[in-house]
């Protein structure tokens, strides 16, 4: 009653754990669609629930879940959101400190990429990696092809970095913030997420990161 009430006959995504599918989803498909004569929901998500470090089920009950209040208090709400988009959402994930640090380094490795890039106004014509991104969040929200193809054009950008190749560093920097923003990523200024407000040597390991990256092509 309330989903009709508010949403309409038909929900256009309606998400839950996978322990939810039955009996209580199948019985709102039950009900719903009795009642309305139209299809439910249009595309069903399920996703897998955070495990502790003893592989259980995080919850109230067992006494092994960390909530996101703490989590914050360590690192800032990009990088968990970068940490949670790095697993695909029906696959179960492991909680671990060392999972988030990764997915820091990660996320700074990217915003290292596009130390320089200037306005981010301009629309360009989409590139491979672009595609990729896009075939990719078209198959079940697969964010993990999907940060995989924006890995692969920060890899260009920091190439770019080490010539004269302005205009096109400039025109595939916009290209990686585009993908970024259907994540909600990659958004703020580079210079001052690399600047690290928390951690002092934050900006020592995005040179420390840039100069290993360059030492491995040569």
């Amino acid at each position: 009653a309330m989903s009709k009430r508010y949403l309409g006959d038909t929900l256009d995504i309606h998400g839950g754990g996978p322990d939810l599918v039955f009996p209580h989803h199948e019985n709102e498909i039950a009900q719903s669609e009795a009642a309305n004569d139209q299809p439910y929901v249009k595309t069903w998500m399920h996703c897998a629930a955070v495990r502790s470090t003893g592989n259980e089920k995080m919850s109230k009950s067992l006494g092994n879940f960390v909530t996101i209040r703490d989590v914050l208090k360590q690192y800032d709400g990009e990088v968990v959101r970068f940490y949670l988009l790095s697993s695909q959402y029906r696959r179960p994930m492991l909680y671990s400190e060392e999972a988030l640090e990764e997915a820091q380094e990660r996320l700074l490795k990217l915003y290292s990429s596009l130390r320089g890039a200037g306005d981010q106004t301009e629309q360009d014509p989409e590139c491979e990696q672009q595609h990729r991104f896009l075939a990719a969040m078209a198959n079940d929200f697969d964010t993990v092809n999907a940060i995989a193809a924006l890995t692969d054009l920060s890899r260009e950008l920091l190439q770019l970095q080490q010539g004269d190749h302005d205009a096109e560093f400039q025109t595939k920097a916009r290209q990686l913030r585009a993908m970024g923003a259907v994540l909600g990523i990659l958004q703020r200024d580079p210079e001052e997420v690399c600047k690290g407000p928390v951690d002092s040597d934050f900006e020592a390991k995005v040179e420390d990161l840039i100069q290993a990256r360059a030492d491995a092509r040569k």
